[in-house]
């Protein structure tokens, strides 16, 4: 089935809405410099007290580990799946030498915010960058219309990792590729939303969604995606969103758990990469 733009997006749920509306994420001192992400530590001295740098830089990072891995990019069209404020979009372009990035985001007031971020490369380069309203499950494209697709930290709030799996295979080029990170559970024991939902209010409320890694590959799989592998990176990820969180958080507090998540082996943070067949 092919999808026009502008389709209607899915409904957010509540959490979602707030979250990335009204809260306003990306404007606490948690994010800086235009991200949403616990970031990719590797290279970052977590001795020393961190600094607003250390944490832009951390984040920037993960996007760097993400694009990377979608190389080659020079002159290809992409899309990124839960844009937030555009600095990703953004840093595609001018590092990685996209023809031209489209962010999509479901939430109307994030893209508000990613379009005047990102004002004056808009204005500069409307034909290289857009904006778009559009789910994860029901993307507002016409069949084939990228070779990369990816998503950064963003898939832990997707509601149905089939229908993402199928809207990804369907708007990438034969011989496209897809990369996805974010935090997920290592393994397919049940129990596990039960637990992070004990250690994690994102979790209780809904805001996240405890989705495994099986869950994710046999989506893609099912999709008719190919090639696919999975890479841990939890290593980079969990030591320094910790010490970054202790600037602001106390030890026994529920943000904390996330190292605790992570050592209990009940979640992890994983980079995985797809690729539809063909030429």
């Amino acid at each position: 089935m092919t999808h026009c733009p502008g389709a209607a997006p899915l409904p957010m749920p509540p959490a979602v809405q707030e979250t990335y509306g009204p809260a306003d994420l990306g404007a606490t001192p948690l994010f800086g410099g235009g991200f949403i992400n616990f970031g990719h530590w590797q290279g970052i001295d977590l001795g020393p007290v961190l600094t607003e740098e250390d944490r832009i830089r951390s984040q920037r990072a993960l996007y760097r580990h993400v694009l990377a891995a979608l190389s080659p990019t020079e002159g290809l069209r992409a899309v990124e799946v839960g844009c937030g404020l555009g600095t990703g979009c953004a840093m595609a372009l001018e590092e990685y030498g996209f023809a031209q990035v489209t962010g999509m985001d479901i939430h109307p007031q994030q893209l508000d915010r990613a379009r005047r971020a990102q004002a004056a490369l808009l204005a500069d380069q409307a034909d290289r960058l857009r904006f778009v309203q559009g789910a994860a499950e029901s993307m507002p494209y016409g069949d084939a219309e990228f070779d990369r697709v990816y998503s950064v930290e963003a898939a832990q709030h997707f509601r149905d990792l089939d229908a993402f799996a199928r809207e990804t295979a369907r708007v990438l080029k034969p011989g496209g590729r897809a990369a996805v990170t974010s935090f997920f559970v290592p393994d397919a024991d049940p129990a596990r939303p039960g637990q992070l939902a004990a250690l994690l209010h994102t979790f209780a409320t809904g805001l996240d969604v405890a989705h495994s890694i099986p869950e994710l590959t046999g989506s893609l799989e099912r999709s008719g995606l190919t090639d696919i592998r999975v890479t841990s990176i939890g290593a980079a990820v969990w030591h320094g969103w910790d010490r970054w969180l202790s600037t602001m958080w106390q030890p026994g507090t529920w943000p904390r758990n996330f190292l605790r998540a992570y050592d209990d082996g009940i979640l992890d943070y994983f980079t995985v990469t797809a690729a539809r067949p063909g030429a």
